[in-house]
């Protein structure tokens, strides 16, 4: 489940030409990627900020520092959950072979 939420992101990171930067950003935020385009129509809206600037203003006021301090890409995560997930299958695994011998 966490990984469809976080392919959302790729999608959006690459329609609106956003950094891993400014998507760990938003997430951190709590934005959606899939509400998104509403933020992202500052040529329809010119009073409106680009999306990227509206990142970092908003995370700017929220965190009050420019950045976050680990920035990680959405494909590390993926693969950091994937192996996490393994782990955790291989401790099961040897506890229940464990368990069975007694």
């Amino acid at each position: 489940m966490a990984d469809k939420k976080l392919e959302k992101w790729i999608i959006a990171r690459k329609k609106h030409k956003l950094t891993d930067k400014q998507v760990q950003m938003a997430r951190e935020l709590g934005l959606s990627p899939d509400k998104l385009g509403k933020i992202d129509n500052h040529k329809q809206e010119p009073w409106k900020a680009p999306l990227t600037e509206f990142i970092e203003e908003i995370y700017l006021k929220q965190f009050k520092k420019s950045e976050p301090d680990n920035i990680k890409s959405i494909e590390q995560i993926i693969a950091t959950e994937k192996n996490k997930k393994e782990e955790r299958k291989k401790k099961k695994l040897k506890r229940d072979c464990n368990s069975s011998h007694l």
